[in-house]
């Protein structure tokens, strides 16, 4: 087995888009943050958190989402280069629906929804893939809800892609109904702007529906390139894709389903890049804990939100990945079990990325599915959980920065900047893509924290601030601690020294999380030197001294972290070692597990 590649996978097609506008100048100036906000506030104003989650819950409707499910299916074939002149059959004719619907939610609520195209030219490689060569201007449709205040300009975007595909994506004419991937998503989002374009957030909000995603994420990277080249900051967005289907089929993107068959309607995956001081691993944790606080007590079907390790399934991407590039915090949530893999091979009989990716079956002869492939609760409770972290990050206060040391073997002193919020809330978390504790400090700006920890234990700690209406910032990026007992002199040297004298520098080679793990894992090294920077390598062994993996590590001062992806369905105990100049310095078990 070779070395593992670390480098992300790009698409072929990124940066290809060009000419990026939005339609109506009014629109542009709203992204901008250049407008007067109280033109655009609601006459009775809801801002308090509890009345707005429990709205959430309550205005969601399984029905207007299957009602929403049955007019995408009706246009046949969405393929980001079918037809755009048809009203009744093609991508055109499905933007135009998804625009005027953005038009009824905005005149049922104050006109506040404005609604326009982000507009954008993406010419394919090969002609041929186009249909018609002449198609080369596209169209993502937005709906954006105003702030109430323009100091802080940040926006807060959901998205899923409108477009469909068949087993070729080249077919422009057959049919290529994409329900599960991707009606469901855009579903969701056209839901969140019905629903919450009654409120008054103090961030805009964007509702995306996007297109160009199966030719490689072109509408996604059209609009966080428009964004990027405006310096317009985002504090976060959630892309949904795949997100109302909960049957396991013949094959699924590792990490997914045990078993053809397997049913799950109360799981559901978030995908991000990166594990320490990761961005969006910490939004996902967010969103968690929103869900936790605001809905779990009043939700009657729990909710497990499962923050994943990778950024998305193996070998698979989405629209959240050019936001991430562009610099912004961006994850992907998708469903627990997928009735595929996309591969088309031969013998591939699953439903997604072909003709069978239907709404349903059709049991009584009418003319309409009446068994359906999407379970609709299932899909309303993901639009909630979505709805809800946008909704508290969009009414909350700007974060804060947070210094932190370890005082005593089980306590840890904090102090925020700026002080003087009504309180703050500390997460701390340690082998885990989850945060084992979060606490809640009133009324100070220093004060300390009981650590649930033992000697010798590497944790990560960070902060939000929280404000009269007990709504949380988001958190901080994450700080790392330590409670090991003796503190080392940790310098750079020039001078050589042997492999079994860096413990003396501070490396330590911690165990990897999570663990046991079905998938991928973190593998963490700490170094207080640089000295062995192009010296380091990690390498997985069998119990019986087979290497399985060798991995190499830029072993810099800090933090060092490498993903291992062992692909799924492996079992087993293996040996983590860290080699420096071809010697063990120190090895650790890792569990590979199928969950």
């Amino acid at each position: 087995m070779g070395l593992i590649c670390l480098a992300l996978i790009g698409f072929g097609n990124a940066h290809a888009q060009t000419g990026m506008v939005v339609t109506s100048t009014e629109v542009s100036n709203i992204l901008k943050g250049s407008y007067t906000a109280s033109t655009y506030q609601a006459s009775t104003v809801i801002t308090n958190p509890d009345i707005i989650s429990a709205g959430l819950l309550g205005a969601i409707s399984p029905d207007s989402l299957k009602a929403d499910l049955f007019a995408m299916r009706r246009f046949q074939n969405r393929n980001t280069f079918s037809d755009t002149v048809s009203n009744t059959r093609g991508i055109g004719a499905a933007r135009r629906w998804v625009y005027n619907k953005f038009l009824q939610y905005s005149s049922a609520n104050e006109n506040r929804l404005r609604v326009a195209y982000l507009q954008f030219t993406y010419a394919p490689a090969s002609a041929g893939c186009s249909g018609t060569s002449s198609i080369n201007r596209h169209y993502n449709v937005l709906g954006v809800l105003p702030g109430s205040q323009t100091a802080d300009k940040s926006l807060i975007i959901v998205e899923g892609h409108l477009d469909s595909r068949n087993s070729n994506n080249c077919d422009v004419t057959g049919d290529a109904f994409g329900i599960g991937d991707n009606a469901t998503g855009s579903a969701l989002v056209m839901e969140l702007a019905r629903v919450m374009s009654k409120y008054t957030f103090k961030n805009t909000i964007v509702f995306m529906v996007n297109t160009g995603e199966e030719q490689g994420t072109v509408g996604g990277q059209a609009f966080a390139d428009y964004l990027s080249n405006l310096n317009i900051p985002v504090k976060a967005v959630n892309n949904n894709d795949v997100s109302g289907g909960i049957f396991c089929g013949h094959t699924s993107s590792a990490p997914s389903c045990p078993f053809y068959g397997a049913i799950d309607s109360t799981d559901l995956r978030i995908f991000s890049l990166g594990s320490f001081n990761s961005p969006h691993k910490q939004w996902a944790r967010y969103v968690k804990l929103e869900y936790k606080e605001q809905l779990s007590g009043i939700s009657t079907v729990q909710t497990n939100i499962q923050i994943m390790t990778n950024e998305d399934r193996t070998g698979r991407g989405g629209d959240h990945q050019p936001f991430r590039a562009d610099g912004y915090t961006a994850v992907r949530f998708t469903q627990a079990n997928e009735d595929g893999n996309a591969s088309n091979g031969p013998g591939y009989t699953d439903r997604q990325h072909n003709i069978r990716d239907s709404l349903g079956l059709d049991k009584n002869g009418d003319g309409v599915e009446d068994s359906l492939y999407v379970d609709l609760d299932y899909l309303a409770r993901n639009a909630v959980i979505n709805g809800n972290s946008m909704a508290m990050v969009a009414l909350g206060p700007d974060t804060t920065t947070l210094t932190a040391a370890v005082i005593s073997a089980n306590r840890i002193s904090v102090k925020f900047s700026p002080a003087g919020q009504p309180a703050y809330r500390v997460a701390i978390r340690s082998t885990t893509n989850d945060w084992d504790s979060v606490y809640t400090i009133t009324g100070r700006s220093a004060d300390t924290v009981i650590i649930p920890y033992g000697l010798n234990t590497t944790f990560y700690i960070s902060a939000a601030a929280v404000d009269n209406s007990n709504t949380e910032s988001q958190f901080s990026t994450e700080y790392a601690l330590t409670t090991q007992m003796t503190v080392l002199a940790l310098t750079d040297t020039t001078t050589s020294l042997p492999p079994t004298a860096a413990a003396g520098y501070g490396i330590e080679l911690l165990q990897n999380k999570p663990n046991p793990f079905d998938e991928a894992t973190t593998i963490t090294v700490l170094s207080g030197t640089d000295y062995f920077q192009d010296r380091a390598m990690i390498t997985i062994c069998s119990l019986d001294g087979r290497v399985v993996e060798r991995i190499k590590l830029p072993l810099k001062k800090g933090i060092n972290e490498v993903v291992y992806d062992h692909g799924y369905g492996v079992t087993g105990t293996y040996i983590c070692s860290l080699l420096i100049d071809g010697l063990p310095v120190q090895s650790r078990k890792m569990i590979f597990t199928r969950k």
